[in-house]
């Protein structure tokens, strides 16, 4: 007779519904294994063994106890629940839009897309950059300029960075910045923020007059202006680029796309370059090409300019080049550019971009083509006239009556609050722009229902109400013939092609199988910390309470996010140990400049402004020294010790020769050298002792969670990069979230929003109050589902398994730096330096043969030359960091067939790769190894392989011959 199991107990039951076990991709007997190659005994000692027990957290996190992802969406769920969709005519750069649903579930829903990494290698990055070539020619088309970059942070940033591009690319000597008062508020306060740590002085002109006035003078290096205003004034002053370039200052113009597709392009102002016209720098958002506003964030802004000023363009720019085979091939261009190498030289210290948006604003030009958006931008015009015709008849006139795209402006007087209040019974949303003013914003899903819905909200009680078919007939927009556009766009075949939703689903389809992303395999990129973007985690960010809110949206619309944001700022304490934290940085870029505004303005509130030296030690990000210029700091390098550590004694030196004007010291930790440095308690303690602020880059956070925390051992500020430690995906290089934490003396000093009504020691440092709001969800599924033991458990198998990889690969790839017992943190750095002498390869040959075998690079020559930084991730399973290891050992032996001299040292596969198909099927095959050798290195390839779209680009030729649009399809033939 034979007994059944005992059935297993309800706690057993509900444990099997955790996440934790589908987020770790090591399981217990993973585990065993790979911790006796180590040579540890458990995870317990070699945590132990790793981390300093002097910062080891004194106490666990307070976190909520793990959730099920069930669990979770229903709680998030009842949390949007508290947000309320009105139907939004606030405008003020915010608009309601219709995103495609090919677009919506095969681009922002696709793992394909939004779990790829950054096209540092080009060659397997082919699909997101050309939509991202097919972005920026977009972008200049609809501006009328020459050179457009991937995208920008926010329109307010982009205006920012355009001040400042403008500074360094002009002859003008002034250190004023004229903006037009009538600009949208947001993007002012911005520009102020980042204009007076510069000693730039930012001044408004509130009228026609007062512009022509300042334009008059000589001290000034830029003028912005919006068009159309925020107002929705369209006025372009003939003459005003010819009388600004007189100057020698540039002109800025931030526009808006739709309206683009009716309104002349700003680089055709008075008579373009040709006749000293046209603007010099146009920035923007992209938002209502098909992204959804989602209470801010993100979404692509853009920026072009006059090809003189292409070389100081910031952020990245796709370039097109040729392959080893002669065809066209795109890659980033222009890369010396970039904070990583440029340091406090950088144009900017943008690291990221908004790729993800950028595409989808990309891919929205290619659903609708010319045709499309023209008649988009027609309908929302023929609307705002039809609206403006129907006011007058209520007795409204707008301010700007004679000119208007999409926005009226009107004088309510006494009657504003109360048609704010009926607006609100209506759940519609109006903005106030002036105490006895309001504008009304219409956009691609106004209706004829909202028109009339509109008029009888200012309808006087009796009055009659206009009906739309009155005034329909040969409506004309109320766009001046003179700012009307003559000029084609989106001329090239692609915007032209992919009608049917079959062709469009094909296109996106081609271009995603050209990539090589997360949903394929492994990429091991140290300090990036490609981890698992869970699905649970991603399905909230489309939920229309998150996704349809206006960021300006009054307070009481927004309780859901107001709880979000409480909750997640509160959990991210625990996991820091700081004191405070800031969520509207929407980049880690934008988190590190707060973090610095902080301490600037701490020290600034103690009398001691004078303090501006920032020490950063030779091995930091790139970011960290392009920051401190940001906010007027001057940078002295301090030296690492042969082992990659800060080196203690020249810290202390330099100290003591800055102690009077010491601000900061800015470290990674664990160290950009991927070890965890055991004297860093002492660095603290030696920085406060001579009056400076300690700033822990939180790049490497996710080896520290659950296990050490900055704010505890001495740290004052850290930014946080979501998009790594706290599963944000990276979406080709975007977006990010970057929250600025602080200890309790600096949360006077987190960043404000006035436009919001945030107050705050510094001004706004985004667009919108909450930054990237749309995507915040996503991080706070993962710490919800995970609890504090799932959190603390994926730190160390991070660590674990860096250390298996790490110890596998010594005997053929020695670890660069490690701790005194030979490990390292959540990432290793393997030394090939020593290569090139014995067999000709670089650690680049390496990173594209990698390709052949099917994965995508380790971060490559980062922080040492000819090194690869690998990092796993506790998101892999064993089978895949085996097969990576594998992948390695294989290419060593290719080396080795190098070394003996087998194969030539140049010509063999680490040399040649990556190997395209059509190179391996050519009937002449000159190489002196086998077509096997090339395209099946290891068995397993023949059941799976990816194939890489084309061979080595050539990054020479394309910084060369810069070409930054869409190629002519001949060039494809």
């Amino acid at each position: 007779m034979t007994t059944s199991a005992p059935f297993p107990s309800l706690a057993a039951l509900e444990n099997a519904a955790e996440f934790q076990p589908r987020h770790i991709g090591i399981d217990a007997a993973d585990e065993a294994h790979m911790l006796s190659v180590i040579g540890e005994a458990s995870r317990r000692a070699l945590i132990d063994g790793i981390v300093p027990r002097s910062i080891a957290r004194s106490q666990p996190m307070d976190l909520p106890p793990a959730s099920t992802e069930a669990g979770a969406l229903a709680e998030l769920k009842a949390i949007a629940a508290k947000n309320q969709v009105f139907k939004s005519f606030i405008g003020q750069g915010y608009y309601g839009t219709h995103t495609p649903g090919v677009i919506l579930r095969n681009i922002l829903e696709n793992p394909a897309w939004y779990t790829a990494y950054t096209p540092y290698q080009a060659e397997i990055s082919q699909g997101r950059m050309e939509a991202l070539v097919n972005f920026q020619t977009m972008v200049t088309d609809l501006t009328g300029m020459d050179i457009a970059n991937a995208s920008m942070l926010d329109e307010a940033t982009a205006a920012a960075e355009a001040m400042t591009l403008a500074r360094r690319s002009v002859k003008a000597k002034g250190q004023r910045f004229i903006v037009a008062g009538d600009a949208h508020p947001q993007t002012i306060e911005v520009i102020r923020t980042r204009a007076e740590p510069l000693g730039i002085e930012v001044v408004l002109a509130d009228s026609a007059e007062q512009w022509n006035t300042l334009l008059a003078g000589d001290d000034y290096f830029a003028v912005l202006d919006q068009y159309p205003s925020t107002s929705g004034r369209l006025g372009v002053d003939d003459g005003d680029t010819v009388r600004v370039h007189a100057k020698g200052a540039a002109y800025i113009v931030a526009a808006d796309v739709l309206a683009l597709c009716l309104l002349k392009p700003p680089g055709e102002w008075d008579g373009g370059p040709a006749q000293s016209g046209g603007a010099d720098i146009v920035v923007g958002t992209t938002q209502r090409f098909g992204m959804p506003m989602g209470a801010g964030g993100p979404h692509a802004a853009y920026m072009a300019c006059r090809d003189a000023f292409k070389r100081s363009l910031p952020g990245r720019l796709v370039g097109v080049s040729v392959d080893v085979h002669g065809k066209p091939a795109y890659r980033l261009a222009l890369q010396t550019r970039e904070q990583h190498i440029r340091r406090e030289k950088a144009t900017s210290n943008i690291c990221t971009a908004q790729v993800l948006p950028a595409v989808i604003a990309s891919m929205y030009a290619v659903y609708h083509g010319p045709e499309g958006l023209t008649r988009i931008a027609q309908r929302v015009a023929s609307y705002t006239a039809i609206l403006s015709k129907g006011l007058a008849q209520l007795g409204y006139t707008a301010t700007h009556h004679d000119s208007a795209f999409d926005t009226l402006s009107l004088k309510s007087g006494a009657r504003t609050d109360e048609l704010l209040a009926r607006a609100a019974a209506q759940r519609v949303n109006l903005r106030k722009a002036w105490d006895e003013y309001l504008c009304i914003s219409l956009d691609e899903t106004t209706t004829r229902a909202d028109i009339a819905l509109l008029w009888s909200i200012f309808a006087g009680e009796g009055q009659a109400l206009p009906r739309v078919e009155d005034f329909e007939a040969g409506i004309e927009p109320l766009i001046p013939a003179a700012l009307r556009r003559t000029s084609a766009f989106l001329t090239h075949p692609v915007f032209n092609t992919h009608r049917s939703e079959t062709a469009m689903l094909r296109y996106i389809r081609q271009l995603s199988d050209k990539d090589l992303a997360l949903d394929r395999s492994m990429i091991p990129l140290g300090s990036c910390t490609m981890k698992l973007n869970a699905t649970s985690e991603m399905i909230p960010i489309t939920w229309p309470e998150f996704a349809q809110v206006h960021p300006f949206a009054p307070a009481d619309q927004l309780q859901g996010y107001a709880e979000l944001d409480a909750q997640l700022r509160a959990w991210l304490c625990q996991a820091t140990g700081y004191a405070g934290i800031s969520l509207q940085p929407n980049a880690g870029s934008q988190g590190e400049y707060a973090g610095l505004l902080a301490i600037r303005a701490y020290h600034r509130a103690q009398g001691q402004g004078h303090r501006n030296i920032c020490l950063i030690p030779s091995s930091a990000h790139g970011t960290n020294p392009a920051s401190a210029q940001m906010v007027g700091m001057q940078v002295v390098v301090t030296a690492c010790d042969a082992n990659g550590n800060v080196d203690m004694a020249d810290l202390k030196a330099k100290c003591e020769q800055h102690a009077d004007k010491l601000a900061c010291v800015m470290i990674t930790y664990p160290s950009t050298h991927g070890v965890f440095e055991t004297q860093v308690k002492e660095l603290c303690q030696l920085v406060h002792q001579h009056g400076g602020r300690v700033y822990v880059d939180g790049a490497n956070m996710n080896a520290l969670v659950g296990v050490a925390a900055p704010g505890e051992f001495g740290g004052d500020v850290s930014h946080l990069n979501l998009h790594k430690t706290f599963c944000i995906p990276h979406g080709g290089g975007g977006p990010g979230v970057g929250p600025v934490c602080v200890v309790e003396d600096l949360v006077p000093y987190l960043p404000g929003h006035t436009s919001a009504s945030v107050a705050g020691g510094v001004g706004a440092v985004s667009a919108a109050p909450l930054g990237n709001a749309a995507v915040l969800p996503i991080s706070w599924m993962y710490i919800r589902m995970m609890g504090p033991d799932g959190l603390q458990a994926a730190t160390e198998t991070a660590i674990l398994s860096a250390n298996y990889i790490s110890a596998r690969l010594k005997d053929h790839y020695p670890t660069l730096y490690a701790s005194a017992n030979g490990h390292v943190a959540h990432e290793c750095i393997l030394d090939l330096r020593g290569l090139k002498d014995t067999s000709g390869v670089m650690a680049e040959d390496v990173a594209k043969r990698l390709i052949d075998y099917g994965f995508h690079a380790p971060t490559l020559s980062f922080p040492v030359p000819n090194t690869l930084m690998v990092e796993p991730t506790e998101s892999e399973t064993l089978f895949e960091i085996d097969r990576f290891i594998d992948a390695m050992i294989a290419i060593r032996e290719e080396i080795r067939q190098i070394e003996s001299g087998a194969w030539p040292r140049d010509d063999n596969p680490l040399k040649n790769a990556p190997h395209t198909a059509e190179s391996l099927l050519a009937a002449d095959w000159p190489r002196g190894y086998s077509r096997e050798a090339a395209a099946y290195p290891v068995a397993a390839l023949r059941q799976a392989k990816y194939w890489s779209p084309v061979g080595r680009v050539d990054n020479v030729y394309g910084d060369r011959n810069l070409f930054c649009s869409c190629l002519p399809v001949s060039d494809f033939a």
